[in-house]
């Protein structure tokens, strides 16, 4: 009897900490509309997309609904699925967002970082900035992009140790992926982007939160521009 609950519970356990259907997705669906097996702004079906995430349907909807309260999609009844496609609304409540958020993050930042993280991202940046000039752009440099600009903006936005930011920032998160899937990428609008990044470094390294948050800002407007093709 007492090995029959041990079982029971163990299997308990194993169940609570399995993912839910509905979260796996969430996930999936997000996965394919990044790596551009769902289009942008695509008019889909439930079915048709059940088919790419492999999820159920059932499960599918309560994700649906998720995203849709996060503005990523639309659900017409009986009709089918629109994804949201990013233009200048888009692009300027995000920018909007961030700037709300990481101007405040980056005094702190700059106030209290460690000097090793600082050094270590400023040295990550340099690295990469060589690489592009010397070999342009592949998939590794560009992943790498996306990885040091997750982890510099995520990190000046931990400086508020607020988790209720850290939250809303990782959704906000999606909006970017989003407008990047119809930005032209090249190796000299990575590297400004890049040198951007360096001025805040710079300004954060020497503790002048002012600097930092002129230099954050700079760096917004230039990404706005960028997103909006016009540089």
């Amino acid at each position: 009897m007492k090995k029959s609950q041990a079982r029971k519970g163990k299997s308990a356990d194993v169940e609570s900490a399995a993912p839910r259907l509905s979260d796996v997705a969430y996930e999936r669906i997000l996965e394919s509309l990044f790596e551009r097996k769902v289009p942008v702004g695509a008019f889909i079906s439930q079915n048709e997309l059940s088919e790419i995430v492999g999820v159920p349907v059932a499960p599918l909807r309560d994700a649906l609904r998720m995203l849709e309260a996060e503005g990523i999609l639309t659900i017409h009844p009986r009709s089918g699925i629109q994804f949201v496609r990013p233009g200048l609304d888009l692009t300027r409540a995000t920018y909007q967002f961030r700037s709300i958020i990481e101007r405040s993050a980056v005094r702190v930042f700059a106030e209290q970082a460690e000097e090793e993280l600082m050094n270590s991202l400023e040295v990550r940046h340099s690295r990469l900035m060589r690489k592009l000039e010397r070999d342009g752009l592949t998939a590794d440099h560009l992943a790498e992009m996306d990885l040091l600009e997750l982890e510099l903006h995520g990190q000046i936005v931990a400086a508020l140790r607020n988790p209720l930011i850290d939250t809303a920032y990782r959704r906000m998160h999606n909006y970017l992926r989003l407008l990047r899937l119809e930005r032209k990428v090249t190796p000299p609008i990575l590297i400004r982007t890049l040198k951007e990044h360096l001025d805040i470094l710079e300004a954060c390294s020497t503790r002048d939160a002012d600097a930092a948050e002129k230099a954050l800002q700079a760096h917004f407007q230039a990404a706005i521009h960028r997103n909006m093709g016009l540089v």
